[in-house]
């Protein structure tokens, strides 16, 4: 079987500094500054105005074109969402109309997802290089020479960049100056993004297994071996680690240890990154469904089948999980139920993961737009 390379990642929380696991009190405006949000969960619990009895009202507000696909899953910060996209690019774009603010050229293709932190915008390209850029202006800060490709997305924690390349090092870069301070190597490619909680970074490579290490020196805690390797992005939540395998397995994991506690074998590569909400870990498989699991037994509670594969990592918000499906639509189910509430068809693929802030929902497509939802 031909190895589909995807882009799943996990950003890091740039609205303000905060302490492992940590987070921030719901303001007026909650953004979704990383891939799984600040928590590692692709859980927003600040999102009140999307909900059950009105998502199905959801209309497209807006759609900005990348010129080509957009494997990138979009970030929202201050008012800006931030996206890569194959065309060479990193693209800001006003959060309410869609409007191109700045854009950045890289010398390749974009398939990572910004993180946003500290007014910088910090982004991998398929160029060797991991770009830290100023938030407002687009301008280059500093750049870092990884010696091959950065598709994953750097997670940003503490004053540091996490990323891995496809030459299978995973970077700690000063978050300030683009400084190495650490890299361990596997010597296969990185495939999965980082998560970082309680000091400790998660994340799965393309030997097979999953990782632990010191966040501080880079130092191995332990690891799991899974049946095949890992693209999906760990998600983090009391505890337990979420993963899944193109095995076709979703593992969850003991956070200290590794040790596991329960697998879930689907039809097909799991690739999707899970989100974790109320005692549910949400993830999507390539055999077309997205499933719900309880967190703590793996029990299965429901599965929604789409057109096709889904390999866009599911968000959840307000009771409503979103994700994104190759039969070129974007879905919102009921997260109790898994009760279709509201679609849309795009143009083509939807690889991209959804974010959710502020009553609107932003995802990208492989038709080259950015699509914004939002009520009337």
């Amino acid at each position: 079987m031909k190895r589909i390379s995807i882009v799943v990642l996990i950003l890091c929380a740039g609205f303000v500094s905060v302490a492992w696991g940590q987070e921030p009190a719901c303001g007026t405006y909650t953004p979704w500054a990383e891939f799984h949000r600040h928590n590692m969960q692709r859980w927003n619990p600040c999102e009140k105005v999307l909900n059950v009895k009105n998502v199905g009202n959801l209309n497209l507000k807006w759609s900005s074109t990348t010129g080509v696909i957009s494997y990138s899953s979009p970030t929202v910060a201050s008012g800006v969402v931030y996206v890569g996209s194959y065309d060479n690019n990193v693209y800001a774009l006003n959060a309410k109309t869609g409007a191109k603010l700045w854009s950045y050229t890289t010398g390749s293709g974009v398939y990572s997802s910004p993180a946003v932190a500290n007014g910088v915008v910090y982004v991998g390209s398929d160029d060797y290089n991991v770009y830290a850029l100023d938030a407002k202006t687009g301008a280059k800060l500093w750049s870092y020479a990884s010696g091959d490709g950065v598709e994953c997305s750097p997670t940003v924690a503490n004053g540091v960049v996490y990323v891995g390349s496809r030459s299978g090092n995973l970077y700690a870069l000063n978050a300030s100056t683009g400084a190495k301070l650490w890299s361990y190597s596997t010597g296969i490619a990185w495939y999965s993004s980082p998560a970082v909680a309680d000091g400790v970074v998660y994340v799965g490579s393309g030997d097979y297994n999953m990782y632990a290490l010191n966040a501080s020196t880079g130092a191995k805690l332990w690891s799991y071996t899974t049946g095949s390797y890992l693209q999906s992005s760990p998600a983090v939540a009391n505890g337990v680690v979420y993963v899944g395998s193109a095995d076709a397995n979703l593992y969850a994991l003991k956070a200290s240890t590794g040790a596991k506690l329960w697998s879930y074998h689907t039809g097909d590569w799991v690739q999707s990154s899970p989100a974790v909400a109320n005692g549910v870990v949400y993830v999507g498989s390539t055999d077309s469904n997205l499933y719900a699991l309880n967190a703590s037994t793996g029990t299965k509670l429901w599965s929604y089948t789409t057109g096709k594969q889904v390999l866009s990592s599911p968000a959840v918000a307000n009771g409503v999980v979103y994700v994104g499906s190759f039969d070129n639509n974007v879905y919102a189910l009921n997260a109790k139920t898994g009760a279709k509430l509201w679609s849309y068809t795009t143009g083509s693929y939807v690889w991209s993961s959804p974010a959710v802030a502020n009553g609107t929902v932003y995802v990208g497509s492989y038709d080259g737009n950015v699509y914004a939802f939002g009520l009337k």
